[in-house]
């Protein structure tokens, strides 16, 4: 018997077998395929949203170019329905949905300024902002300032003189920073002159001349207003030379560094024969420890030029030098002693010390 199907029920069979319900048809080339929105810039709202509206836009740059992928953000006064839209290719955006009220659009972008528009919105409004425009971001260049040595130097030497022992006597050849930065010719005179002409100075070699004239030593010189005068004098010559020769001239040549640097560290011992050492090995512009010909030969200087203004029969050539230069030693060793434990105490203004690894 022949099996005979009506058209209908062919179609059913053919379906239920899995072959595409279009088999068979023909196309029309000529008629296109109807247009589809772009993903992820539908504003169509839901059927049962009639009181929403929706808010879209488009996103340019300063040339009016389209700025694909910018992030934009929708703020309202509901933070549950704040959300985000990424722009399109052709930097379109749209909020869909949307609550009627005041909201805020904020949009981001690489290489763009972020920028935001607001309004308000009310039910069943498409609220469309033709182009929103970014700006390029201003470049932002991250500068790093390194100072050089000598500003460094500049700067911790504003720190020394201001060290004054009991706030009044000046301090100003001790370096509480044990790696400080060499000093430069220039600074070296800048700190001999600030010594020399610092008026607690004036008042020392005073006070150091009338115990000088109470004792009649250096007889030569006299006695009354003259005599003071002249011890005065001499007692600032010794001062100003061996500043200047001991402090500056020598170490600008030899590249030594004047200062003492304190230690404050170790056993008592090795603190005493530190700052007794420091009297004849000092730090040189390289940062090693040599031989102090700064103060040794300036010692020697300054002994020699004080013949030419003590009184003659106090002049006993090399002699007077060699004791004068030795007195002066034994002057910076006990100085050094007293610094070492005793003045930092006593003055106000020294930073916090550290320690020198490289010290002896």
């Amino acid at each position: 018997m022949a099996l005979r199907f009506q058209p209908g029920v062919l179609v059913l069979v053919l379906v239920s077998l899995g072959v595409p319900s279009g088999w068979g048809q023909t196309t029309d080339p000529a008629v296109p395929p109807a247009p589809q929105p772009p993903q992820g810039v539908s504003c169509e709202s839901l059927p049962d949203s009639r009181l929403s509206g929706s808010i879209r836009g488009t996103v340019v740059d300063e040339t009016g170019a389209l700025v694909a992928g910018a992030q934009v953000t929708l703020t309202g006064e509901d933070p549950s329905l704040n959300r985000q839209a990424v722009a399109s290719g052709e930097g379109q955006f749209c909020f869909p949905n949307v609550a009627p009220g005041p909201f805020q659009l904020t949009i981001t972008s690489a290489g763009f300024a972020i920028d935001s528009v607001s309004g308000i919105l009310h039910a069943g409004e498409i609220e469309t902002f033709p182009q929103i425009t970014l700006d390029v971001a201003a470049a932002q260049t991250d500068v790093e300032v390194t100072l050089t040595p000598h500003e460094v130097a500049a700067e911790q030497l504003k720190v020394q003189e201001q060290q004054r022992v009991l706030g009044v006597i000046p301090n100003f050849y001790v370096s509480y920073v044990p790696n400080a930065a060499p000093l430069s010719p220039r600074q070296k005179f800048q700190l001999a002159w600030k010594t020399v002409t610092d008026p607690v100075t004036f008042g020392l070699v005073g006070a150091i001349a009338g115990v000088q004239q109470a004792q009649n030593h250096f007889a030569g010189y006299g006695q009354g207003l003259e005599g003071y005068a002249k011890r005065y004098g001499a007692g600032y010559a010794d001062t100003l030379s061996g500043t200047f020769i001991g402090g500056a001239i020598l170490p600008s040549l030899l590249k030594q560094d004047p200062r003492y640097f304190y230690k404050g560290t170790g056993g008592a011992r090795a603190r005493i024969r530190y700052a007794i050492a420091n009297a004849v090995i000092c730090k040189g512009d390289n940062g090693r420890w040599q031989v102090n010909y700064s103060n040794i030969v300036g010692s020697l200087a300054a002994g020699g030029i004080s013949n030419l203004y003590y009184p003659p029969q106090d002049r006993d050539g090399a002699e007077l030098t060699f004791e004068n230069a030795a007195v002066g030693l034994g002057a910076s060793a006990i100085t050094n002693l007293m610094q070492e434990f005793v003045i930092r105490k006593f003055t106000p203004k020294a930073p916090p010390a550290s320690r020198d690894p490289a010290k002896p």
